[in-house]
């Protein structure tokens, strides 16, 4: 009996190193800037690598590099410190299934505990038992916290020092919520014991169990149920080690997170339905001879210089980006274009302005489109855009949605206001976003320091949920910064007078002008019509030069500077 236990035990043995050769074997080549970490390997062999990728990134704003850490199913005891340009993904098909004691977290960037420098970072599909039973994400702009299991507490700053806003969706947090001294935050889908903490503008959209109070105080904006989205598409790998994207499905009416009954709702896509692109090898041809054959594309980390636009033709495409990876335009052209089409989802992307101006970075459908695509909409989730800060960037849109019935699900677009080649004549950007296409819906719109209207919406139907949006800092004068006769500066929003119906709440303006004498007359400029309606605005001045001397049209009185006096309109009209 002895004889046989000890060969059925050396076959278990066998089977065991044979699958997971298999799996090692089946895995894609990402190229070197993805880490994939397995479950069995020793825990300082992967806290080594994960230091090392940190030891880069943590004060990288700028640079080159690009990182995904990828965490196959399985328990891991490890601390995971994520720096600029890195995003750590669990790749089970729930969250639960890649398990993490140890921690992972987002800190302050700058001096004092201040993290209102601390972007482009992103994690998801984790479960995480913090040690000291607290998760601290402590960050800004276009840092996704998504399909997250927080066994624990979550804090949105580091020791109360300064933060400025950001993103969580999908996300389970069993214990608290604390925002402490975050300035403005979007929830959307998610499930937590309590929350705690306000200070500007906190938006909850479709949240199971949200905290307590209206604006104007506390500053909360409630929605009770998200009306209609797609969760953004993720890797995943099944048991049997094959990789694959979910395309979560389209819900309507939804509050609380997707993944309860261990699977979001969706389809799934073989990777082998996909292109796998790497910056340095593949150039705009490369990649739209493969978009135009019908191929999905996979953009590892890195940043791909593109001669030409990404022409995205067909229906039902997507462009998943890992590790931010970054398309940056050097002729003058779109970074990307794509057709008017049924479910095309564009993901994780940062575009970055090249040094000839652009007409566009992003367009989403050619204009004058007319299709509708009610039941199954172009999406965009977690796009984020820069000009400047790198290096001289020029565009005169940055994205344009032309397509009836878009969905964005988290967006930063961003002029520079520090690094290099900024200022009023470097890093030129007339608008942030323009919205021409009719129903389109934007959760989480985060733009900032664009030279004319940050916001342009042309199209009828739209709803946007959370808005923050600090005005340009750097207009050298008041007559270089003045979009009509009598009219100081350029309204950060703009309904054109022609819409005859838009909603949109929770909404907040703030000003950093750098020179004297130097006023924004309104922060939101719309037609007055009762279809037309605006829910829980908020302007701020940050500096202490100049106002905004009205929230919406000509109501709200001026923000003052000393002492301080913020504005607050809850309804309109």
């Amino acid at each position: 009996m002895s004889g046989k236990r000890g060969l059925l035990a050396a076959g278990l043995s066998f089977l065991l190193l044979f699958f997971s050769f298999a799996a090692r074997a089946a895995t894609p080549d990402f190229g070197p800037n993805v880490l994939l970490f397995r479950p069995g390997m020793p825990a300082a062999e992967i806290q080594k690598a994960i230091d090392g990728v940190y030891a880069t990134q943590q004060h990288n704003e700028f640079g080159t590099q690009r990182t995904a850490l990828l965490f196959l199913p399985g328990s891991y005891h490890v601390d995971v410190p994520i720096g600029y340009y890195t995003e750590v993904i669990g790749l089970g098909a729930s969250p639960d299934e890649t398990r993490i004691a140890g921690n992972v977290h987002a800190d302050a960037s700058l001096k004092n505990n201040n993290a209102t420098t601390t972007f482009w970072r992103a994690a998801e599909g984790l479960s995480i038992t913090p040690a000291g039973g607290r998760m601290q994400w402590a960050v800004s702009q276009a840092v996704p916290l998504r399909r997250m299991h927080i066994a624990g507490d979550l804090v949105l700053h580091q020791e109360h020092g300064w933060a400025s806003g950001g993103w969580m969706s999908d996300d389970l947090v069993d214990g608290n919520v604390d925002s402490g001294s975050q300035q403005q935050w979007i929830s959307r889908n998610c499930e937590w014991r309590s929350w705690s903490g306000s200070n500007w503008n906190m938006v909850f959209v479709g949240v199971d169990h949200p905290p307590a109070g209206k604006w104007p105080v506390p500053p909360y904006t409630e929605v009770a149920r998200t009306p209609i989205v797609r969760e953004k598409p993720f890797l995943q790998v099944s048991k049997a080690g094959e990789f694959s994207v979910r395309v979560p499905a389209l819900r309507h009416d939804s509050a609380g997170i997707t993944w309860h009954d261990g699977q979001t709702p969706g389809r799934t896509i073989p990777l082998s339905e996909f292109y796998i692109a790497r910056a340095g090898r593949d150039t705009a041809v490369t990649l739209n001879a493969q978009l135009a054959r019908g191929r999905n594309l996979l953009l590892t980390p890195g940043i791909y210089e593109l001669s030409e636009p990404l022409r995205v033709i067909h229906a039902n495409t997507v462009v998943l980006g890992l590790g931010f990876a970054t398309l940056r335009p050097t002729g003058g052209d779109a970074a990307m274009t794509t057709a008017d089409a049924d479910g095309i989802i564009l993901a994780g992307l940062l575009f970055d302005a090249g040094p000839s101006q652009s007409p566009v970075l992003l367009q989403v459908g050619p204009e004058g489109s007319r299709g509708r695509h009610e039941d199954n909409p172009i999406s965009l989730h977690d796009i984020f855009f820069r000009v400047g800060g790198a290096t001289v960037g020029r565009t005169r849109v940055n994205l344009e949605i032309n397509s009836h019935d878009t969905l964005v699900d988290h967006t930063w677009i961003w002029r520079a206001d520090h690094g290099s080649g900024v200022g009023w004549n470097l890093n030129t950007s007339a608008n942030g976003v323009v919205v021409n296409g009719d129903q389109v819906t934007i959760y989480g719109l985060f733009v900032e320091h664009h030279q004319q209207f940050q916001v342009i919406w042309n199209g009828n139907g739209g709803r946007t949920y959370f808005y923050q949006s600090e005005i340009p800092y750097d207009p050298p004068n008041q007559g270089s910064y003045r979009s009509a006769p009598g009219t100081n500066g350029w309204a950060s929003y703009k309904v054109a007078d022609a819409v005859t119906s838009h909603e949109a709440w929770g909404l907040g303006v703030y000003s950093v002008f750098q020179q004297s004498g130097v006023v924004l007359s309104r922060a939101i400029e719309t037609p007055r019509r009762a279809s037309v309606r605006f829910h829980d605005m908020i302007t701020v001045c940050l500096a202490d030069k100049g106002e905004i001397s009205h929230v919406i049209n000509d109501a709200g009185e001026p923000t003052q500077i000393h002492p301080r006096v913020d504005r607050k309109v809850t309804e309109y009209p």
